[in-house]
Order: structure tokens, then C-alpha cells, then sequence
């Protein structure tokens, strides 16, 4: 009920939409058992007529059947016009709601979810509540209201017939859908779920094909793929036999209605209490009233299903975001001098990710972050994007904590190249000018151009408006990287983090890389994390995390003269660089990291 009453509150906003659906559908369900009330009735007191030689004025009656039949075809257009409309904006509400509930918590709270999974509750969980606006709510509203002023009709002429017309509608209904729908409810949360698994089985399944195909498990993935999809088919199985079965039992209730009516009526035309068109009127009627409730054992049908997918929607709408955003959040600072001071950071399961961490990001400082990976280097970059919530210790931008910031006026000031850029299946063009609409074309070319990626652009044949595809996957793993440097630097912000900016990059082209990006960012604060060794003698201060601890910090000489741990390092990425094996090095990094043109 709980979830019926917040989905009825989600529908409030669209109530004039849905209201005038119902006038119109009454208006419509009216017509037609109005039109076949009527025509009996006239075919039969034009037979009686004809056979006692009577006269009889069939001017009004044709002219009724007629006014029927246009107001029957005229309202069922208008009542799918308008319905659908109120459907459709109400679906697009409902979309954008759920979006402005789930930003917030991308992306600390939505890492447990699958990509498929998302996808699926955004897309196909909305589509499902279409069922309980558009075939639940609305002919339950229109049968509730019909029923009552068609047993009031039929009581005008016989209370008997209105009793078992009216028990016969309560039957099919009433009982019927309740029957279906307890029938129904385990199938049909289960054809939610098992469609939702489906989705992003196989959504991963694409993604990650190269993958499975390498180490043997496309067999595996598939055998998944069809033991969910056998699954659902025999859940919707049994829905379908119950959609047989309610659609059955309600041709039974409307035949019997039409029997009872003509079995109670005869005695009555008998007794002069009725006549015989009135008799053919109202077996007629008893039997159209039944379109009222024709369309609810359907719709209790799918309400397990529906309410499932409710459900999950509104279990992903009520997670809590991983960062509270202040009250009143104070104003952009003029100077972005970050500052940390023995940060700390836990995931929830007692190891501490990060741990007194102290880290200076002014202005024209050039500082690197190095280490094996898990060593905590990401989860340094989402507490500065606050994206997480630091656990102890203090992070401050221009001299206040930045939990006084809220997350949007931290991010304006920073720009950043992730280590998994996402491209939209847009031109690149449009996928550069995420970072700053507003720029121009020089703007985009020079930006491009720090990044190394400009060239390339530039001999594909449709430029910067060709296509990135799904994700980026017309372009190399070291374009779209660079690409994603280029949007970055495009969206020309105060501090600049670049995470893995060289991965697959070969050697010259990482070195040329950051010697440009270095000369832009003069005078902006730059933050690399990296686990290459290239352009760290270049920098201010290089940090050497282990384990969520810097173990080590100083520039570059400083670490080489006294860390052994940091020497170490340096001469086992840079080796096979330094000896005769570097044409077989950069040979093999260009084999893997080559850049393909479309």
C-alpha cells in the first residue's frame, strides 16, 4: 500500500491530464453500451410496430443510435490522445525525478549497482509503471464510477436485475482481478527481476566480450544468458494462462448477466411492468456494462509485476548520497589553495583506505601522487572531487574546510581526466564541449592540441564531427585518453587532476605530453596520479603512497638520493628504457597501445 500511495503522489502534479483521461473514457464507455442499449431497443419496437401495424416516431431514436455511434468514435480517439499524452509526460516526470535523485549519488553510492541494473530501473521500471497509471488506475477509477450509475439505470426498471447485474460485475471486477493478481504476484515480481538480471547479463556480456572471449568464459556467460531468458519465458507463461483464464471469466459474467436479464425480464413484460423492446434494452446493457471491467483482470495481472518494479526504483531513489551538502554553502573562493591535513578514509569494512594524509595544492605547484595500485591514490582524487566523505582530519579550499563548499562549486573549480574517461556516442566535437559549451573552434583545436590528439582529429574524414561511438568505441584506448585530457584542459579551470594520464600512451608520445600540459598548466594547480615514472623530475613534490600512506615525499632528486624504495622503483619502470632493450620495449608498447584511426 505503501507503494501505491507514493506512486499516486508521484501522479498528483500530472492530475489534470489524468482526470480529463477519465471523462473521457466514461464518456466513452457510456456511448458504447449506450449505442447497443439503444439499437436493441429500437429493433425491437420497429419489429412490434411492423408486426401490430403501429406508428412510431424513429426520428429520435436513429438520431440517438447515430449521435451514439459519432460520440463513441470521437471519444475513443480523444481518450487515447489524452491518456497516452498523460502517460507519456508523466513517464517523463518520473524520469526526470529519479534522475535528480540518483545524481546525487553518483558515484561513491552507485558502484555497487551493474551498469545493466541501472539501466534497467531507469528505463524498463519506469516503462512498467505505465501499467499503473495508464491500465490500473485509470480503469479502476472509470469501473468503479461506471457500475454505480449502470446499477442505478438498471434499478430504475427492475432492482433484481440491478442486483444480479451488479453481483456479476462485483464478480468479475472484484474478485476476479483479486484472484489473478494473488495468482500473479510471485510470477510477476519475478519476470521484473529476472528481466532486470537478463538486461545486465547481457549488457556486460557485450561490453565485456573481448574479455570473456579471451579467458574462456563467452561459454559461461551464454549458458547465463539463456537460463534467465528461459526463466522469464515460462514466468510470463503463467501470466499468460491467467490472462486467458481472467478474459474467460468475464465473457462468462457478461453471458450470464444476458441470460439473468432475459430470465428476470420475462415475467416482468408478462406483468405489463416492462415492455418487450425494454426487456431487449436491458439484456443488452447487462451485457455491455461489462466493457467496465474488462480491462481489470489485465491490469491486476501485471500489479505484482508493476509494484516490483516500483520497488526497485524507489530502493534506488531512497539511498542515502555519501556526501552531505551544507545548508548554506559558502561562495566560490578567488584562490583554490587546497590543503591536507592527516586525512583519513575508510570504506565501512575497518581497513583504513587512506590514512594522515597531508598534501599542499596551491597555485602553480606541480605535485605527483605515485604507487602501486590500491595504495589509495583514486580515493584521494574523489575526497578533493568531493565525491566521498573524509573520516577524519581536514580538507580545506582557501583557508575553509570544504564541507562548507558544496559539491558543484568544488568540481566548477577543478578539471579532470579520469582513469576511465567515458565518450558519449556523440561527434567529438560535441564530447569536448561537455567541459565548456561556450568555447570556440580555436579553443577546442588548442585544447586538442596539448593533448597530442588534434593530428589524428584532423585526418579522420569528418574531423571533430566524427562519431566516438558507444562509450568511445571507434577510438584507441590512447585516444580517447588523450581526449579526455583535451576536455580538461578545454574546460580551463584553476586546478587540474590527471589521473593515469599516460596509460596507453607509448613513452615519447607520454614525455611530449606532459612537457605541454605542464607549460598550460603554469600557474594552475596540477595533481597527477601516476604509475609511470615519466615527467616526475618536473615536479614540485613527488608523494609515494603505500598502503593509504605517503611513505615517502620530496621532488624528485631528493627521493632518488634518499629513498630506496623510491629508487627502486624509478630504475624497474625505467630499465629496459635505459638499456639496450628499449627498442624492444617501445616496440612492444606501440603493439598495445597503437592508435587506430576510424
Amino acid at each position: 500500500m505503501r507503494d501505491i500511495l507514493r506512486l499516486l503522489k508521484l501522479a498528483w502534479p500530472y492530475r489534470a491530464w489524468l482526470l480529463a483521461a477519465l471523462g473521457l473514457s466514461l464518456v466513452t464507455l457510456f456511448a458504447n453500451v449506450g449505442l447497443l442499449a439503444l439499437s436493441g431497443w429500437f429493433i425491437a419496437a420497429m419489429a412490434l410496430a411492423g408486426i401490430n401495424g403501429t406508428p412510431i416516431n424513429y426520428h429520435y431514436p436513429a438520431a440517438g443510435i447515430r449521435t451514439l455511434a459519432i460520440g463513441r468514435t470521437l471519444g475513443r480517439y480523444a481518450e487515447r490522445v489524452v491518456s497516452h499524452q498523460a502517460s507519456l509526460r508523466l513517464l517523463a516526470g518520473l524520469r526526470v525525478w529519479i534522475y535528480r535523485r540518483i545524481e546525487p549519488l553518483a558515484p561513491a553510492r552507485l558502484e555497487s549497482y551493474a551498469s545493466g541494473d541501472l539501466l534497467s530501473r531507469i528505463r524498463a521500471d519506469i516503462d512498467s509503471l505505465d501499467n499503473f497509471y495508464l491500465r490500473l488506475l485509470a480503469p479502476v477509477l472509470t469501473a468503479l464510477c461506471s457500475s454505480l450509475l449502470f446499477i442505478l439505470f438498471l434499478w430504475y426498471f427492475s432492482s433484481a436485475v440491478a442486483l444480479a447485474t451488479g453481483a456479476l460485475l462485483l464478480a468479475a471486477g472484484g474478485f476476479l482481478p483479486l484472484a489473478v493478481h494473488l495468482l500473479g504476484r510471485k510470477p510477476g515480481a519475478r519476470v521484473t527481476q529476472t528481466s532486470a538480471e537478463l538486461r545486465t547479463a547481457v549488457v556486460d556480456g557485450l561490453r565485456g566480450m573481448e574479455e570473456l572471449l579471451a579467458y574462456g568464459a563467452a561459454g559461461r556467460q551464454k549458458e547465463r544468458v539463456v537460463e534467465l531468458n528461459r526463466r522469464l519465458l515460462a514466468d510470463q507463461a503463467r501470466l499468460a494462462g491467467l490472462a486467458g483464464v481472467s478474459a474467460g471469466g468475464v465473457g462468462l459474467c457478461s453471458g450470464l448477466a444476458l441470460w439473468l436479464a432475459l430470465v428476470i425480464s420475462i415475467p416482468l413484460v408478462r406483468a405489463g411492468s416492462l415492455t418487450g423492446p425494454q426487456m431487449v434494452m436491458l439484456a443488452l446493457f447487462c451485457q455491455a456494462a461489462f466493457e467496465a471491467v474488462l480491462p481489470l483482470p489485465p491490469a491486476f495481472r501485471l500489479l505484482g509485476q508493476t509494484l516490483a518494479a516500483a520497488r526497485r526504483i524507489f530502493s534506488l531513489a531512497d539511498e542515502t548520497p555519501a556526501v552531505n551538502e551544507p545548508r548554506e554553502p559558502a561562495q566560490l573562493p578567488e584562490t583554490p589553495l587546497l590543503t591536507l591535513r592527516g586525512v583519513g578514509f575508510s570504506y565501512g569494512d575497518g581497513a583504513a583506505t587512506l590514512e594522515g594524509i597531508d598534501l599542499d595544492l596551491a597555485p602553480g605547484r606541480k605535485v605527483a601522487v605515485v604507487g602501486t595500485s590500491g595504495a589509495g591514490k583514486s580515493t584521494l582524487l574523489a575526497l578533493l572531487l568531493r565525491f566521498r566523505e573524509y573520516d577524519s582530519g581536514s580538507i580545506t579550499l582557501a583557508g575553509r574546510e570544504i564541507r562548507e563548499y558544496d559539491g558543484e562549486t568544488v568540481r566548477r573549480l577543478m578539471a579532470v581526466a579520469s582513469q576511465q574517461p567515458f565518450l558519449f556516442n556523440a561527434t567529438l566535437r560535441e564530447n569536448l564541449l561537455i567541459a565548456r559549451p561556450e568555447a570556440n573552434e580555436e579553443e577546442i583545436i588548442a585544447a586538442a592540441d596539448i593533448a597530442g590528439v588534434h593530428d589524428e582529429i584532423a585526418a579522420f574524414a569528418q574531423g571533430y564531427d566524427t562519431s566516438a561511438g558507444e562509450g568511445g568505441v571507434k577510438l584507441s584506448g590512447g585516444q580517447i585518453r588523450r581526449l579526455a585530457i583535451a576536455r580538461a584542459i578545454l574546460k580551463d579551470s584553476p586546478v587540474l587532476l590527471l589521473d593515469e594520464p599516460t596509460e596507453g600512451v607509448d613513452a615519447a608520445a607520454a614525455r611530449s605530453l606532459l612537457e605541454r600540459v605542464f607549460s598550460y598548466a603554469e600557474g594552475r594547480a596540477l595533481l597527477v596520479i601516476t604509475h609511470s615514472r615519466i615527467g616526475l623530475e618536473a615536479m614540485d613534490e613527488v608523494l609515494l603512497m603505500d598502503e593509504g600512506r605517503i611513505v615517502e615525499r620530496g621532488n624528485h632528486a631528493e627521493l632518488l638520493a634518499r629513498s630506496r624504495r623510491y629508487r627502486d622503483m624509478w630504475e624497474l619502470d625505467g630499465g629496459m628504457l635505459e638499456s639496450g632493450g628499449r627498442e624492444r620495449a617501445d616496440c612492444a608498447e606501440n603493439v598495445l597501445n597503437v592508435d587506430l584511426p576510424l
